[in-house]
């Protein structure tokens, strides 16, 4: 499975995504300008014992992420969207 993160601010809420990543051997794709350095001291405290084991990339834009996906199968999910499907 692959998870991907665009634009994301927080740092704690992306470690803890990183670890459940680490812990599902899934691939993290952060895509676009992050909110915060990957190096940031909240980012690795709230993934640190999984970091080693995780496989991330970075993208600058979404568009060359979903060109090169296999499969081309997406799931989304948005806290911006227009209407709630629930």
């Amino acid at each position: 499975m692959h998870i991907v993160l665009v634009e994301p601010e927080i740092p704690q809420n992306t470690g803890n995504i990183a670890r459940l990543c680490a812990l599902t051997e899934s691939q993290l794709h952060l895509v676009g300008r992050l909110g915060f350095s990957i190096n940031d001291y909240y980012l690795r405290r709230a993934g640190l014992d999984y970091w080693e084991c995780l496989k991330v990339s970075h993208h600058q834009r979404l568009e060359e992420l979903l060109e090169s996906a296999e499969p081309k199968r997406f799931f989304y999910a948005s806290t911006k969207a227009s209407r709630l499907y629930t």
